[in-house]
């Protein structure tokens, strides 16, 4: 299944949270928060203003973004959890 976000929304593939502290405790999958970082897979055209023209995302597909912990809209696109979410709900993009 393929999707294609509209207006100024994005997909993006949640990563993997860590499943031992650093000192070594392992954390069990009960006690796992939802992660907040993921990478985009897929990005709308932009938002569209009153005046009819396209505001430019500042997103990408690939990069790695932080988004706020309870925005967006899970869904499952072939077996893997994806979230569907607005511009506006990434908190940063975090560099290399």
């Amino acid at each position: 299944m393929k999707l294609r976000p509209l207006n100024d929304r994005i997909i993006v593939r949640r990563l993997e949270s860590e499943t031992m502290t650093k000192g070594g405790i392992i954390i069990p999958d009960t006690a796992k928060e939802k992660p907040v970082e993921g990478e985009v897979v897929a990005v709308g055209p932009g938002k569209l203003t009153d005046s009819g023209e396209r505001v430019k995302m500042e997103v990408k597909k690939g990069d790695r973004v932080l988004f706020s912990k309870y925005g967006g809209t899970d869904i499952k696109i072939e077996g893997e959890e994806h979230l569907i979410l607005r511009e506006e709900d990434v908190l940063a993009i975090v560099s290399k």
